[in-house]
């Protein structure tokens, strides 16, 4: 028995031993003052990382989706202040693109910002995230949000094998028309065919890139953002 197990008996003579190391639903009984203990279901947290630059009306679907469609009890959106495999390309300040996202999620109670790459040097990488979160909530399910191209992209992160390991699950959101090609994944992942799970949603053709390409060239995107996140980024003249 481990050190948080409780030996009890009831009035009926019914022993039990009750896990407290592990949540459980307690239900009771008139007759014979009998206890059963069913092990709750394990939390599944949505893990949604990216540089978000800027958070838009696509990534607001997608963790929609997510909760709707994987039962998910919250989306962590994990602000990435330096993507390591984009090291090379300009990107909006960490202060701006924090203010955004906290514009962009609020209202929501099942969204949180998580601040595990923000408050530790870089570069940041997901499986070192990814372990962090496992070790704040070992009882939970964490399952990893991409996009298509990101998965796509899978096999060059740092080690990606061990990434499959800890998450339960993938959750890929696909862009209209985008195939992928789980063949070829599985060839070089094995296994990771039975850990992804397509999320279904009606997408505009939205990326963040192009969106910060129309602020630049005068084209309107009013509609692709929050209108709180609009009104920041026209007020702080980002992207021009």
């Amino acid at each position: 028995m481990c050190r948080n197990d409780v030996d009890r008996t009831t009035p009926g003579s019914h022993r039990y031993i009750q896990d407290t190391s592990r949540p459980a639903i307690i239900i009771k009984f008139s007759a014979g003052e009998r206890v059963i203990l069913v092990p709750m279901a394990p939390r599944r947290i949505g893990v949604f990382g990216g540089s978000f630059d800027p958070p838009h009306i696509g990534h607001l679907i997608l963790a929609e989706e997510a909760i709707h469609q994987l039962q998910l009890a919250q989306v962590l959106w994990v602000l990435t202040p330096i993507n390591p495999l984009k090291n090379h390309q300009p990107i909006t300040s960490l202060e701006h693109r924090l203010v955004m996202l906290e514009l962009a999620t609020a209202r929501n109670p099942k969204f949180e910002i998580s601040n595990l790459e923000i408050n530790r040097p870089g570069p940041q990488y997901t499986l070192e995230t990814l372990q962090l979160l496992k070790d704040q909530e070992p009882e939970s399910n964490l399952i990893l949000l991409l996009g298509g191209d990101s998965l796509r992209d899978l096999p060059n992160w740092r080690e990606p094998l061990e990434i499959l390991r800890i998450c339960h699950q993938v959750g890929v959101m696909r862009r209209p028309g985008d195939r992928v090609d789980l063949s070829h994944l599985e060839s070089q992942l094995p296994g990771i065919s039975e850990k992804i799970a397509f999320i279904d949603a009606p997408l505009l053709e939205i990326a963040a890139r192009e969106i910060r390409q129309r602020i630049k060239d005068g084209a309107p995107y009013q509609y692709y953002l929050r209108p709180s996140v609009f009104d920041y980024i026209r007020r702080e003249k980002l992207y021009l």
